[in-house]
């Protein structure tokens, strides 16, 4: 009967379930034609590369020069991220490094039309930098000393005036190449970074970061003088704007003397 108890239970249950629906699918449309920009989830690591072995294993803890480095959660880094082999989009000789701004990887172009794609973080707006240079020096946990546009800047920093030892929080990280043309630092570097989810990011003042692991890989690779490339993008026009004569903000006081000069 229509005043039954149990018909009662049964027209509440299906109205209970019609509301839900008509929720969920409120939900959904407005899901699809909200403005605002939804952050996703963090996505898995990469798949294992041959050539590097599994991503874990690639950004693990380790101890290096008698420092120790934490380990990368893999988890959180988006897989484009992640150092890779790849087909080579730049066109430039084994040898050539390549930063394409646009996507935030940086390319040290191999044989074989292939090259290794690292993820990187760049300067913030106002401090970027597009040229050509060369790798004329590089040092392994570089001592990092402020310089004066910095400090003046951020006075907090001037307790580094005379140099922060190196170490995990060194802003230069474990490695620095230090890029020149025609002779004269540029004031940019490539170098590591306590920071890695800056990578994919402006975040830097002036310079290419990476993450400690990778800029350790990179500067097991350059083992003399380097042409580098930092283009707006990888298009034919981005590499003709590629030549520019401005130099980056300084972000230490120079090369330091005990650096190892490249021939």
């Amino acid at each position: 009967m229509s005043d039954s108890p149990l018909f009662s239970e049964r027209l509440n249950r299906r109205a209970f379930l019609g509301a839900s629906a008509l929720g969920a699918a409120s939900m959904a449309l407005s899901a699809c034609t909200t403005t605002e920009v939804v952050t996703p989830p963090p996505v898995a690591a990469a798949p294992p590369d041959a050539a590097f072995g599994d991503t874990a294993t690639m950004y693990a803890a380790r101890t290096d020069e008698g420092y120790q480095l934490p380990a990368i959660p893999v988890a959180k880094l988006d897989p484009k991220f992640v150092r890779q082999i790849v087909a080579d989009p730049t066109g430039e000789k084994p040898g050539t490094i390549v930063v394409d701004v646009s996507e935030h990887f940086l390319y040290l172009v191999r044989d074989g039309g292939k090259a290794i794609r690292y993820g990187v973080s760049l300067g913030k707006a106002g401090f970027g930098w597009t040229g050509s240079a060369v790798v004329q020096a590089r040092k392994k946990w570089p001592v990092w000393t402020p310089p004066p546009e910095m400090i003046q800047r951020r006075p907090e920093l001037a307790k580094f005036k005379d140099g922060m030892p190196p170490g995990p929080q060194s802003p230069l990280g474990a490695r620095a190449l230090y890029l020149f043309r025609d002779g004269k630092d540029t004031m940019y570097r490539l170098h590591g970074t306590p920071e890695w989810d800056s990578i994919g990011k402006n975040a830097s003042s002036g310079c290419v970061r990476f993450m400690n692991q990778d800029i350790i890989d990179l500067y097991s690779r350059v083992n003399g003088p380097a042409q580098v490339f930092v283009r707006p993008n990888l298009s034919a026009a981005g590499k003709i704007m590629a030549v520019s004569s401005r130099t980056a903000e300084p972000i230490d006081a120079g090369v330091p003397k005990d650096a190892e000069f490249l021939k």
